[in-house]
């Protein structure tokens, strides 16, 4: 087993890591739209999405994956209502991949978020 962690994505705000590789996998911990500094992006959907996404490239590369290795997402939403804007930047995020996916709305995500996402994937 093998805990990830770099400095192109936010670190952790708890006791866990960024991702953790075993047996040929990684999974992420859910990542939020913070910055790898730790700021959090601005009360947007679209920015705060494309940030999350950021945020788990960031950490897929580290892990020696990517998001075209993906097999399974988790994805919540703060308010359902915002299904379509996120599920558009997804498709652009995954393009033609297209891993399984389940997509929730939390009554509160960490820090406010308005978005959360985490992946299984191949190493």
């Amino acid at each position: 087993m093998e805990f990830v962690k770099t400095d192109k994505a936010p670190a952790a705000i708890g006791p866990y890591s960024q991702a953790v590789k075993v047996n040929g996998m990684v999974y992420t911990s859910g990542q939020i739209a913070l910055r790898p500094d730790g700021s959090m992006v601005e009360d947007d959907v679209v920015l705060q999405t494309k940030q999350v996404f950021e945020n788990l490239k960031a950490v897929l590369e580290e892990s020696g994956s990517s998001l075209q290795k993906v097999v399974k997402v988790l994805a919540f939403v703060a308010d359902i209502n915002d299904f379509a804007t996120v599920n558009a930047i997804y498709a652009e995020a995954f393009g033609e991949h297209k891993p399984a996916r389940s997509l929730v709305a939390a009554k509160t995500l960490p820090k406010n978020a308005l978005v959360e996402i985490e992946v299984i994937a191949v190493c």
